[in-house]
């Protein structure tokens, strides 16, 4: 069975809630195996304050103890620390770290097979062993070879959304947006949509940096020096990608529907329309590295924490997606495998076999 391992996040935040909530429905437990990065004491302090179900752990200290049919927890936090439930506390990000440091561990060892990551505030988990803007960049750095980049995809069902830039300011995409970086982001999409999401011919559509596409360079030259010579080398390359689409109106008509995949230059010009469409149940999906990572597409939501009113179902579909993607790659990897490494025939009398595979 499947082993999820799943970080505990920002202890202030609604992190636990979603967590209680998921795995309070038994049948989760039954088609993976979960080991949650915490702490059992702060979990059971949230279940009280927000008098949730009662969730029966199986508390462990290595995730080899892990049992199947049965909700683990690993003890791996100070139980001692201090919960401000709805509060940024430094406390809470060396929560955040310390978890997320042992399931990466892990991860890296074989110990578990993907993570799902609850929410971390990105301010107070800052530290000399964290100083990323997010979880890609972290797991970027921990996971990415020479050839491996992640890519943040933003998913439910047939709407998926990557991203060219990613955690950077507005006022730096222009300088940073490259047909080269256009070309990296979108092949890296395509290959996940192949192997991740077993689509076997995506249609991906770009989007325009500008308003109205830059109307012929009335509002904008990216599109024309940037983005359009972008698109036609990756059509050479046969690498499906239509546009650049004006986003407003390409969201707007509900054209995005017509697409497996679409292609945003920048963080809020991709976020905004599709947690609008899928706040309550879209995953967080970081493609490009050879593990797998979900999370929920919400944050910490102080707002609402402590008080019950979290919605489960976007971390519940993270745990799905996790589950699916480690499946369909395996099946794809399984697919595309030569099972032909070597041909032989005989030859002669004397049995002696000839090695069709030889470059001599």
């Amino acid at each position: 069975m499947i082993k999820v391992g799943i970080t505990h996040g920002d202890i202030n935040g609604i992190g636990y809630e979603v967590i209680l909530k998921t795995f309070a429905d038994s049948r989760m437990a039954e088609i993976c195996t979960p080991i949650i990065y915490g702490s059992a004491k702060v979990a059971s302090y949230h279940r009280k304050v927000m008098d949730l179900q009662s969730v029966p752990f199986n508390q462990i200290g290595n995730a080899k103890d892990a049992s199947a049919n049965k909700v683990n927890i690993l003890n791996c936090v100070n139980e001692e620390l201090k919960i401000d439930i709805g509060q940024s506390t430094p406390i809470a990000g060396e929560a955040a770290f310390v978890a997320l440091e042992r399931a990466v561990e892990d991860l890296k060892n074989g110990l578990i097979d993907v993570l799902v990551t609850a929410p971390i505030n990105k301010h107070n988990i800052q530290r000399d062993d964290f100083h990323f803007p997010g979880h890609t960049e972290y797991l970027e750095e921990k996971f990415g070879q020479d050839k491996d980049k992640s890519l943040m995809i933003l998913a439910k069902d047939a709407l998926r959304v990557a991203l060219v830039t990613g955690h950077i300011p507005l006022a730096d995409v222009s300088k940073v947006l490259t047909k080269e970086k256009i070309i990296d982001a979108a092949i890296r999409f395509e290959a996940s949509l192949k192997r991740d999401f077993r689509i076997d011919k995506p249609r991906i559509a770009v989007l325009s940096l500008n308003p109205h596409a830059g109307e012929n360079g009335l509002l904008g030259s990216e599109e024309n020096e940037v983005i359009v010579p972008a698109l036609k080398e990756l059509i050479d390359k046969k690498v499906l990608c239509l546009g650049p689409y004006p986003a407003d109106g390409f969201f707007g008509s509900g054209d995005f529907a017509r697409f497996d995949g679409i292609l945003a230059m920048y963080h809020d010009q991709g976020l905004i329309p599709f947690k609008t469409i899928a706040m309550e149940d879209g995953v967080n999906f970081t493609a490009g590295l050879p593990i797998i990572r979900t999370s929920p597409a919400h944050g910490t939501a102080y707002g609402i924490a402590g008080k019950g009113q979290a919605s489960e179902e976007s971390f519940r579909q993270a745990v799905y997606m996790a589950i699916d993607t480690f499946n369909n790659r395996n099946e794809f990897d399984k697919a595309h495998k030569n099972p032909l490494k070597k041909l032989y025939v005989e030859r002669g009398n004397d049995n002696e076999v000839l090695d069709l595979t030889s470059e001599e």
